[in-house]
């Protein structure tokens, strides 16, 4: 049965000598993986299709197991993201997180949406790494869990909050920041940024602008808590932790 989706190419594996096979978010399936035949000869028509971020149509042969990628049409190639090492790193963390988050062919149109419109944001140039940790933080709900972020962690009463628990699994307040003697410090800013970047609607982006070290804070309790609660070991984030640690030793 052949079916045409709405989809982004999260990821793509070398299978033989010619073949790949490509896992796709789809509006329609959610995450389904399609063989892709001939897609690594340089004149093949599926060749470009199956290129990392590329979102477009595609006509998909549906069976019990795998499938197979017929042809399709792209709508945007995001090319610009492929042009910048450090956006694309970010591109890279975000398709790679969505990837491992997501069981196969689970259908879930809110994710789509969210995982377009926030490449389709890195591809007009808005900070990649600002739109990456906005989507880690909307993403945490699939993967059930809720850190608290709208009151005290310990107390859930004041909303005085000056740093992060993990161990917690959210803001403390002032007074309750001493029971955790491992807490993160966060500035007042970046307090206010994560409970931004968690609840809002990212429709509604406009020109971000945030200084380094918010984006530093708030990147830090991200990949802590993914690390104590989700289990993810990302290839992506280590790659981008080096390329911090050679900017700074510059």
């Amino acid at each position: 049965m052949l079916q045409k989706v709405e989809g982004i190419v999260i990821r793509c594996i070398d299978y033989g000598e010619t073949n790949k096979i490509v896992t796709l978010l789809t509006r329609e399936l959610g995450k389904i993986s399609v063989m892709a035949r001939g897609a690594k000869k340089a004149n093949s028509r599926l060749a470009s299709l199956t290129q990392l971020f590329t979102y477009g149509y595609f006509l998909v042969q549906k069976s019990r197991g795998i499938g197979t990628l017929q042809q399709g049409d792209i709508i945007s190639s995001m090319k610009d993201i492929r042009r910048d090492i450090v956006v694309t790193a970010h591109a890279s963390l975000v398709i790679e997180v969505t990837d491992k988050a997501l069981e196969e062919k689970k259908h879930n149109p809110y994710l789509f949406e969210l995982l377009y419109q926030t490449l389709n944001y890195m591809e007009e140039g808005l900070d990649a790494e600002v739109l990456s940790l906005i989507y880690q933080l909307k993403l945490l709900p699939v993967l059930g869990l809720y850190p608290t972020l709208d009151t005290c962690a310990d107390c859930h009463d004041s909303t005085d909050f000056v740093a992060f628990s993990i161990r917690e699994g959210g803001f403390l307040c002032k007074n309750c920041v001493h029971k955790d003697p491992h807490h993160l410090k966060m500035s007042e800013t970046a307090i206010k940024l994560t409970r931004v970047f968690y609840h809002f609607d990212l429709v509604r982006l406009g020109n971000i602008s945030v200084k380094r070290e918010n984006k530093r804070q708030i990147r830090r309790i991200v990949d802590i808590y993914y690390d104590e609660y989700a289990g993810m070991y990302l290839k992506s984030r280590r790659f981008l932790n080096q390329l911090d640690f050679f900017e700074t030793n510059e």
